[in-house]
C-alpha cells in the first residue's frame, strides 16, 4: 500500500526495519539482556542475552518452553509509556516509532488476534502543543492539576488524530475509550465498559485506552497506565499482556545506579521478595510509573490468569518478537488466583 505524503517521511526511514536491519548500541559498554537471536543482533552490535553470555537460571529452559507458548495467545493488551512516543530532545510525538507500533498492532490483528493498545502520552503531548503555541507558558512537571488536565484535553485529541492517521493507512480501525477508576469500580459503569470493549473487539476495531485525565481527580484515577492496561487485561480476559517501556525488564535492583544489578527473565510466580525489589522512580521526565508499578500490574495480571512481559520500547518491532517465543524483556508467568477480585484489588488501592 503505498503511503501518502501527509503520513510523515519518517515512514520511508523506518523501511530498515522491515528489513531487520535494526541495531543497537547501549552505550557505556553496556548490553541489553533479553536479546536473544535476529531482532537488534544484527553486525554483533548487541551481544545477546543472558543465556548466551552464561548467565542462565535453572529456569532457563522452563523459560524458553513457556515462551514458545506466547504465539498462540489470542487476546494481547500492549501498553505503551509516555517516554516511548516522544522525542526526548523536544517532547514531541516520534511519528517513526509511532509508525511502527502501529504496524506491529496492525499484524496481530491480522493474524487474528483481538488487540488492545493502552498509551500514555495525551498530557505530555498536550503540554508540548500548549507550549509551543503559547511563548513562555510556564508548564512544569508539577504543575496544578487543572493545568494537567488542561493539556491532557489537548493532548487527548492530538493523540488520537494521529493514532487513528497511521491505523488508517494499515487498513485497521481504532477507537477511543476513556476511563478512570470509578469506571472499574462501579459495577454498572464496569458492566457498560466490558459491553462496549466486547462490541468494539466483535467490529474488528482496536481500542486505544487511556485514562480520561481530563476529568480524573486523584480519588478517581488509577494514576499510571501501567496499572490500567493490567486492569483492561483482567477485565477483559486476555491472555497476554505487554508493556513496553524504558527499561528492559527486572533487575535485582536498579541498573542506572547499581552496575551490578542482575536481570530476570522469568519469573514463574510473583512473590513479596520479587515485589521488594521495585523502585517508585520512572527514568523519564513524561512517565508516571516506575518498577513499583510495573510488579503492581504483575499481580493484577498474573493472578487474573495473564502473562506478562516487560520489554523495552527502544524498537517497537520487539513485539511480534515476544509473541512468537523469543526471550525478550522480563516474562511474568499467568498464576491464576480465583480469590482474586478486582474490585477488591481497586478499593485496597485507595
Amino acid at each position: 500500500m503505498e503511503k501518502t505524503q501527509s503520513t510523515y517521511t519518517a515512514m520511508d526511514d523506518d523501511l530498515e526495519i522491515l528489513g531487520d536491519k535494526i541495531t543497537a548500541s547501549y552505550g557505556s559498554g553496556n548490553t541489553a539482556p533479553g536479546h536473544a537471536d535476529g531482532l537488534l543482533k544484527e553486525d554483533g552490535l548487541c551481544p545477546g542475552n543472558q543465556m548466551d553470555q552464561g548467565h542462565s537460571s535453572p529456569d532457563a529452559g522452563e523459560n524458553m518452553s513457556y515462551r514458545a507458548g506466547l504465539r498462540d495467545r489470542k487476546r494481547i493488551v500492549v501498553k505503551v509509556g509516555s517516554s516511548s512516543l516522544l522525542h526526548s530532545e523536544t517532547g514531541r510525538l516520534d511519528y517513526h516509532k509511532i509508525d511502527v507500533l502501529v504496524r506491529e498492532l496492525s499484524d496481530l490483528k491480522n493474524r487474528g488476534k483481538d488487540v488492545i493498545l493502552v498509551s500514555s502520552g495525551a498530557t505530555a503531548v498536550g503540554r508540548e502543543v500548549i507550549r509551543r503555541t503559547h511563548a513562555g507558558a510556564t508548564l512544569a512537571e508539577d504543575s496544578p492539576i487543572t493545568v494537567k488536565q488542561a493539556c491532557s484535553a489537548v493532548g487527548q485529541a492530538r493523540l488520537m488524530m494521529t493514532y487513528q492517521r497511521f491505523f488508517t493507512d494499515y487498513n485497521q480501525i481504532s477507537g477511543q475509550v476513556l476511563m478512570t477508576k470509578n469506571t472499574i469500580g462501579d459495577p454498572l459503569s464496569k458492566y457498560n465498559l466490558c459491553n462496549t470493549f466486547n462490541e468494539l473487539l466483535k467490529f474488528d476495531v482496536i481500542p486505544i485506552v487511556n485514562e480520561n485525565d481530563s476529568v480524573a481527580t486523584y480519588e478517581y484515577s488509577v494514576g499510571d497506565n501501567d496499572n490500567l492496561s493490567a486492569m483492561v487485561a483482567s477485565l477483559m480476559n486476555a491472555d497476554l499482556l505487554i508493556l513496553l517501556s524504558d527499561v528492559d525488564g527486572l533487575y535485582t535492583d536498579d541498573p542506572r545506579v547499581n552496575p551490578d544489578a542482575k536481570f530476570i527473565e522469568y519469573v514463574p510466580r510473583l512473590d513479596e521478595n520479587l515485589m521488594k525489589m521495585a523502585k517508585g522512580t520512572t527514568g523519564s521526565s513524561s512517565g508516571t510509573g516506575g518498577m513499583s508499578t510495573k510488579l503492581q500490574a504483575a499481580m493484577i495480571a498474573t493472578q487474573s490468569g495473564c502473562d506478562m512481559v516487560i520489554v523495552n520500547s527502544r524498537h517497537m518491532k520487539v513485539i511480534h518478537e515476544v509473541v512468537q517465543g523469543r526471550n525478550y524483556g522480563t516474562l511474568f508467568r499467568a498464576d491464576p488466583n480465583p480469590d482474586f477480585d478486582l474490585q477488591d484489588h481497586l478499593e485496597s488501592m485507595d
